[in-house]
């Protein structure tokens, strides 16, 4: 089976909702995620990446976005933060021929960190890849980014190594790269996996927890 592009349109969950992202959402996200603890670990570039102020951090978003692919937004569902962008995270490296996509560029606001925020993200995502023929889900993270490796390793996502001096960090060190994948095969396990903590979370929509100080 070849695989299809899918249509860049709106996803709901139980908790998130994903929204196509564009750049006139640019401003919100600059809101959720330009904070030191999100570009600490790695994140788009890692520290030197960083942009507080809204004009670089929009400079920032036009080359680190991957627009071609289907980024996206995400939003929380219901309780006192209803419809409130806390994140991004894109499909992209959308390989048809091969049946292979790159799930990443994901980032979320550090006050949702540990919630139903990023499983519930993956879950569709993945859902979106594998309905569409996909075949392979990569998924990768710097090395330095211990917090991202061991919620890729948590998703049930298989282990394939590291790629060394794979790309400079925008302060010009060269980064170490951690590649896992998931296989078609293995998608029903992963997805039982995924549904079963989310199941484990309870009804409750998600709320902010209090965002540390750099």
């Amino acid at each position: 089976m070849t695989a299809e592009r899918p249509e860049s349109i709106a996803i709901a969950g139980h908790y998130v909702r994903l929204e196509p992202l564009t750049r006139p959402l640019l401003p919100e996200l600059h809101g959720a995620i330009a904070h030191p603890l999100v570009f600490d670990g790695g994140f788009g570039g890692g520290p030197g990446g960083l942009r507080t102020d809204l004009a670089g951090f929009r400079d920032w978003a036009d080359a680190y976005v991957q627009w071609a692919g289907l980024p996206f937004a995400v939003r929380l569902v219901g309780g006192p933060h209803d419809g409130d962008l806390v994140g991004m995270s894109t499909l992209g490296d959308l390989n048809l021929e091969q049946e292979s996509a790159h799930v990443g560029w994901t980032a979320y606001d550090p006050r949702v960190w540990g919630s139903a925020v990023n499983a519930e993200t993956k879950l569709l995502l993945l859902g979106l890849a594998f309905e569409h023929g996909f075949g392979r889900v990569k998924i990768q993270a710097d090395v330095m980014n211990v917090r991202s490796c061991a919620a890729i390793t948590g998703l049930g996502a298989t282990y394939e190594g590291v790629i060394r001096r794979e790309r400079r960090r925008a302060d010009g060190s060269w980064r170490d790269t951690v590649i896992y994948s998931i296989l078609e095969s293995e998608w029903p396990r992963v997805q039982a996996g995924l549904r079963a903590r989310l199941d484990g979370r309870g009804a409750e929509p998600v709320r902010y927890r209090i965002r540390q100080s750099h």
